[in-house]
């Protein structure tokens, strides 16, 4: 049962007691349990083992004091669902043995059936949701560019070179790749909301590759479906990618309630540029790694600039946690950010 509703509320533009806080890539990674946990699990196996998955997603909440929980998963957990052979290795990433190349390639996949399909990340939901968090669960997918960007290049790029290709030379082919994700997105996040949960970001983590005409074209169109689609669960919908601050507006045209950006973008400069929906982010999670006054000159200045502007906001990392950063580094923010904002708010 949820207790503490602040995120929620911030995702709204309403008005809040403190700036609330959540961490991307909080559950795993820089925790000793987890460490532990995966010398002996792979993450398809914790993500398999709803108990396990439950334990890894909600630890961050008791350890750091966070205002809301994600879902601990991978964003290709859906695929295998559709027909890709998909391997997360040990110092790669996903890796998929039939990347597609043709029209004929995206005619063959499925769809998929949540409930049947993946019923355990549903489980995982449900146990948290129901039985072990007072604070918010968010759920998410990966957007469908980034989806395909894995699927056509078979694995992680530095430059999308072959993703784009196939975007220019294939463009039946391109969309019915778009067409085949967004149903399979909605499907999967709606299964995540009726399964309890009570927000949603979407990941396009490698989008930033595409200028804006292309993601007017090519990509914008699928997102606006997506997104409309999912406006009638009536829960908050969050934007995020990486290295994508030129994108900005057109998610800010989306109908969606958050704009995450990474620390490329200020948020003085995105409400400059007219944003008016609520913000999250956008700490550099390497400033993590700098002496704690460094931190704290950071965050305060992302604060003051989140705060200053009618419009909600949500304080987050401009991308992930990495292994380096220490819990208690993590556990201290979480308390100078709610401190330091209740003061100014107050």
């Amino acid at each position: 049962m949820i207790k503490n509703d602040t995120f929620l509320r911030a995702c709204r533009g309403e008005a809040t007691e403190y700036v609330p806080v959540w961490y991307m890539r909080q559950a795993g990674r820089s925790q000793p349990e987890y460490r532990a946990l995966k010398e002996k699990y792979s993450l398809f196996e914790i993500t398999h083992q709803p108990e396990l998955c439950a334990y890894v997603t909600r630890l961050p909440v008791e350890q750091y004091n966070v205002d809301a929980a994600i879902l601990y998963k991978d964003i290709m957990s859906p695929l295998p669902a559709i027909g890709v052979d998909v391997d997360i290795k040990a110092g790669i990433g996903p890796v998929i043995d039939n990347p597609i190349r043709s029209l004929a390639d995206v005619e063959r996949l499925g769809e998929i059936d949540p409930e049947n399909d993946v019923p355990y990340v549903l489980e995982t939901i449900r146990l948290l949701t129901k039985e072990q968090l007072t604070v918010p669960l968010i759920g998410f997918a990966g957007a469908p560019f980034t989806l395909a960007s894995y699927m056509i290049e078979g694995g992680p790029s530095k430059n999308y070179n072959k993703t784009k290709a196939f975007m220019y030379a294939e463009p039946k082919a391109w969309f019915a790749l778009m067409d085949k994700l967004a149903d399979m997105t909605i499907r999967y996040v709606k299964a995540q909301i009726r399964a309890g949960a009570s927000a949603i970001q979407i990941f396009d983590s490698w989008v930033g590759a595409v200028n804006v005409a292309d993601y007017r074209y090519f990509i914008k169109p699928t997102m606006e479906r997506i997104f409309t689609a999912l406006r009638d669960e009536n829960v908050p919908l969050i934007m995020f990618g990486v290295g994508a601050s030129h994108l900005a507006k057109e998610w800010h045209d989306l109908p969606l309630d958050v704009v995450g950006l990474d620390w490329r973008l200020s948020i003085r400069e995105a409400r400059e540029m007219g944003l008016t929906k609520a913000l999250q982010g956008n700490l550099d999670p390497a400033v993590l790694l700098a002496p704690w006054e460094v931190i704290e000159e950071r965050v305060k200045q992302i604060l003051d600039e989140g705060m200053a502007h009618e419009g909600g906001y949500v304080f987050n990392l401009g991308h992930g946690i990495f292994p380096q950063i220490k819990p208690e580094t993590l556990k201290r923010l979480t308390a100078f950010i709610h401190d330091y904002s209740a003061k100014r708010k107050g």
